[in-house]
């Protein structure tokens, strides 16, 4: 308003209008915003003013040409709602001074155009002109009535370019929306709109020819019932098809069918637009005849969908598609609805015709919606008189129907590897969503993998569905949490390009945070959920719940990379994998034990005994208390010694390995979910700075307030558990056991061994010296994990806490490299 000439005004119009749907408070700033600046009358001989606005509106239309203009529409809608039951209508006294002046803008253009000889360059401001034209007979179509004799002519422009093109459509909309609105139009000017239009129709492409019938179905059902008009069209193209595909079931190889695959395809295209906007089975088409053409069309249609040639099966699709706009009662055929699951759900079905078939659901949706819309106006309007019972029912009940119908298969689309099929079955879902056309409950897990897209548009309307549900119905969302983190892995699988590469849970760029955080980020806020759903992840770490290896890196990185907020998120989680370390880890070296070959393992229980202590507990099942003290006594050997030992104690092992491999495989298999748990815990003990002691300190059922202080986040340390890559990169499950393969198992084995021998902190030294059992346990949890120096831990079980912290903080990224 201040600097009108200023360069950057478009751009910044642009984004300050994209929030128009932001919360209250930007909203209404919004709304003011564009107020002043646009939709303020303008003073009569204040020419300058004027032109300026017409530009700015028209620039910032161009500029958004590719985003949509949804946000220009509801800018409207919610000025002008604002002022509806005002005396004093500014809004509306400035759109009216608007349109007319883009008209006459539109005018002079022409005339500069005409005199001028550069006739294509400029047509973009034109384009930018009459798009906006549109917007306006979108939300107000009144304000265009009587400039409707001005637009007609534009239906006769020479179509050369693009920008032509446009014109053309946008036109035709415009005359759509206001020809129905005109008091007694003369008979010249109406039959003059049919015979363009039907010119374009013939002529054109098919964004054209689907404008101008949309055009033609205004204009004759609500205004001139020329309806033999429009039967001699449908009979012309519905002719061609029949005869075409007489031709094609006598030969399917003939020429004559190549050569006449222009006229198949437009053929294919014009009936089922006819037959979205005209019913012909009224008697003001087809008189007294008694044959029943939508099901003659649909057989036609369905005929050339088993064509072997996949353009014509678009086409064909597309077809199908408008007529069930029409009538949607033809997609409870048995035939269709095979047709739609089996393209739908058959894995080397072509994508072209699996986003026709979403595209068609969707075309439906979005008319129905505004079927509805419609509906509840014209309800409004006679809502004093009428009964409440019968509004709207029966087309609603009709979409719902419809909808269970296909619901599965569609959501089975949120799994193919091409992001445009899923961004339609997003859609579909969308708006059967808010027209509540389904419980969303069924919903909420693929919304919950559909918000790991790496498209951000996907996953920013994912989860502003999940948003809504949640809303609406609490603790859906976490209801179905798991399942929702089990599918987004199936999701990030089929996302994934590289097959050799293990998927992962975080984002790859620089905020590495989790894929599912928005998830979390609406979990978290009730405690009681939040514990619950961390634990239900947790078990999934279970050696008896048989999770494969690589979905548990999915979650372990996600639970690494969650936003966590206060130190008990975390403390919590590192309290539960000490509580499953323990568990599953006796579980695991049992199991590794009773395959060992028996009577080796009897003649080696002596002198394993006396070879080195840390193995002190090999051949017998459990741990008895002499056997711990003598431990504990010979604690100060054990670091010096037990490398030498090692060598020993591997060797020992080896010997009693049976022959079969399988149970080493399992062994490595299983170990994957414990290692990461491991690492987990040492990725958030480093990420968040906490000290042994008070990881050991915490207790879950202390209340809440006492762990709600912020988390102090460390930087640079990133989760990268390499042995588990190693594995499944390396493919090992499957790959064929050599004896280095058997000697790692084996080393991992004993040094698993030494860490559940260790896992509980010591408590008799307080004075601050790091205990030879800490110092094992670190050193074979450093030998585990496949990290440095294990001397990195020794601050960390100090009693002073604050201290402890800082110091392991410190050294949060040595380990990990």
């Amino acid at each position: 308003i201040e600097q009108p000439t200023f360069p950057k005004i478009t751009e910044m119009c642009v984004k300050m209008i994209r929030r128009v749907n932001d919360e209250e408070g930007i909203k209404k700033l919004v709304n003011e915003t564009f107020q002043k600046l646009w939709f303020t009358p303008t003073l009569h001989h204040d020419k300058e003013a004027m032109t300026r606005k017409i530009l700015n509106i028209t620039d910032v239309v161009a500029a958004c040409r590719d985003t949509g203009y949804d946000w220009f529409e509801q800018l409207l809608q919610n000025l002008l709602k604002s002022e509806e039951d005002a005396s004093y209508k500014p809004v509306k006294k400035a759109c009216t001074q608007l349109v007319d002046n883009l008209v006459e803008h539109i005018l002079k253009y022409e005339e500069s155009l005409s005199d001028a000889d550069n006739k294509g360059v400029n047509s973009g401001r034109l384009v930018a002109c009459i798009t906006t034209l549109f917007l306006f007979s979108k939300i107000r179509p009144q304000l265009m009535v009587k400039h409707a004799m001005t637009m007609q002519p534009y239906l006769t422009t020479k179509c050369s370019t693009q920008n032509d093109f446009m014109v053309i459509c946008n036109v035709a909309k415009i005359l759509e929306l206001v020809v129905p609105l005109m008091e007694h139009p003369s008979e010249t000017f109406l039959a003059t709109i049919e015979e363009d239009l039907m010119k374009l129709i013939i002529k054109y492409g098919m964004t054209v020819v689907q404008h101008c019938v949309s055009c033609l179905g205004a204009v004759v059902n609500k205004v001139t019932q020329n309806y033999k008009f429009v039967w001699a069209c449908f009979n012309r193209y519905y002719g061609a098809l029949s005869k075409l595909k007489n031709q094609h079931q006598e030969d399917p190889n003939s020429t004559i069918l190549t050569a006449n695959k222009p006229a198949l395809l437009r053929s294919l295209f014009t009936v089922g637009a006819l037959c979205r906007h005209f019913d012909f089975d009224q008697e003001d088409f087809k008189g007294n005849s008694k044959v029943n053409i939508k099901d003659k069309v649909l057989e036609l249609l369905m005929y050339f969908t088993k064509h072997s040639d996949e353009e014509v099966q678009t086409k064909a699709i597309i077809g199908l598609g408008f007529a069930f706009i029409q009538h949607p009662s033809l997609m409870f055929e048995q035939e269709v609805k095979t047709l739609y699951n089996s393209i739908l759900s058959d894995k080397n079905c072509s994508v072209n015709l699996k986003i026709q078939v979403l595209k068609n659901l969707q075309t439906y949706l979005q008319e129905e919606d505004t079927r509805m819309q419609q509906a509840d106006r014209d309800w409004k309007k006679v809502a004093k008189q009428e009964d409440l019972k019968e509004m709207g029912d029966i087309s609603s009940g009709m979409s719902s129907s419809i909808m269970q119908l296909y619901l599965k298969q569609v959501l089975e689309a949120f799994f193919h590897t091409q992001s445009s099929v899923r961004h339609f079955a997003l859609n579909v879902i969308a708006l059967t969503l808010n027209q509540g056309l389904i419980h969303p409950v069924q919903c909420v897990p693929y919304l919950i993998a559909m918000g790991t897209d790496p498209e951000p548009s996907m996953r920013n309307k994912a989860d502003q569905q999940l948003v809504e549900i949640d809303k609406k119905y609490a603790g859906f969302i976490h209801m179905k949490a798991v399942a929702g983190m089990k599918m987004s892995y199936q999701v990030q699988q089929a996302i994934n390009t590289c097959p050799k590469d293990p998927v992962r849970g975080f984002r790859h760029d620089e905020s590495s945070s989790a894929l599912c955080s928005h998830l979390y980020s609406m979990i978290r806020g009730n405690r009681q959920h939040r514990r619950a759903f961390l634990i239900s992840l947790l078990n999934l770490f279970d050696d008896t719940a048989k999770t494969e290896v690589n979905m548990l890196l999915y979650i372990a990185d996600n639970l690494a990379c969650f936003p966590y907020q206060t130190q008990e998120e975390p403390l919590f989680i590192m309290h539960h994998i000490d509580i499953t370390l323990s568990v599953s880890g006796s579980n695991l070296l049992q199991s590794f034990k009773e395959s060992m070959v028996k009577d080796k393992k009897k003649e080696r229980k002596p002198s394993s005994d006396e070879e080195t202590e840390s193995d002190s507990n090999s051949g017998s099942g459990s741990e008895s208390e002499e056997e711990a003290s003598k431990r504990r006594r010979l604690r100060k050997r054990v670091d010096s010694d037990s490398d030498s030992d090692e060598e020993n104690d591997i060797n020992a092992v080896m010997k009693c390995l049976p022959e079969n491999s399988a149970p080493l495989i399992e062994f490595a298999n299983v170990s994957q979910g414990i290692l990461l748990l491991l690492m987990l815990k040492q990725h958030l003990k480093n990420l968040c700075g906490f000290s042994d002691s008070k990881i050991q300190k915490y207790s879950p059922s202390e209340s809440a307030k006492v762990y709600d202080k912020a988390i102090n986040r460390k930087t640079g340390v990133h989760f990268h558990p390499k042995q588990t890559l190693d594995f499944l990169r390396s493919d090992m499950a499957n790959s064929k056991i050599t004896e280095e393969v058997k000697r790692s198992i084996v080393k991992q084995y004993l040094d698993f061994k030494l860490l559940m021998e260790h896992l509980d902190p010591d408590e008799e030294e307080e004075d601050g010296e790091v205990s030879a059992s800490t110092n094992a346990r670190n050193k074979a949890i450093t030998s585990l994990l496949g990290g440095g120096s294990p001397k990195n831990n020794a601050a960390e079980t100090e009693d002073d806490e604050s201290d402890g912290e800082d110091r392991g903080g410190g050294t949060s990224g040595v380990r990990r490299r």
